[in-house]
């Protein structure tokens, strides 16, 4: 059976319809068209769908929609703000650590988390938060570059 619920997304109450296993990842992508949480592996191993649920990194392709509540949903299209770039978002295109940027979205957010919780993370916690976010292009040294110099230039 479809339901019509409301979810609250990059700030603002959203109407969607889901069944009891319809994802938040088809529902943003599908209904609300917030094309910028991709669909990867659809299986909960890439990242790509990586959005924040409450501040906290969350893989959209694994969690039901309904079951979101009145949960805080961030997707890569929240961050920016007054059309100005997030930092993390500001860095990743500085230290070049955006290639076909498919993974982006994902890793911007699961970054955006970390440094909201630790606002100087070394090269260390960057990987071990980022070992999640699958990249086929890059080594990751320059997103981790990216995620460390927000942290460096943090006040």
């Amino acid at each position: 059976m479809t339901n019509e619920f409301v979810l609250q997304v990059n700030g603002e109450p959203r109407t969607a319809r889901a069944t009891g296993v319809t994802t938040l990842l088809h529902v943003l992508r599908d209904q609300l068209h917030l094309t910028g949480t991709k669909c990867g592996c659809n299986y909960g191993v890439c990242g790509a769908c990586t959005v924040l649920l409450d501040g906290k990194p969350a893989r959209s392709c694994l969690t039901l929609a309904r079951m979101c509540g009145q949960a805080a949903v961030t997707t890569i299209e929240g961050l920016a703000t007054d059309g100005k770039l997030h930092p993390v978002q500001q860095k990743m295109i500085d230290c070049g650590a955006v290639q076909c940027g498919f993974c982006t979205p994902g890793a911007v957010l699961t970054a955006k988390a970390l440094l909201d919780a630790n606002p100087q993370p070394t090269r260390t916690q960057v990987r071990a938060a980022l070992c999640g976010n699958l990249c086929r292009c890059s080594g990751y040294a320059a997103i981790v570059d990216a995620v460390v110099s927000v942290g460096e230039n943090h006040v």
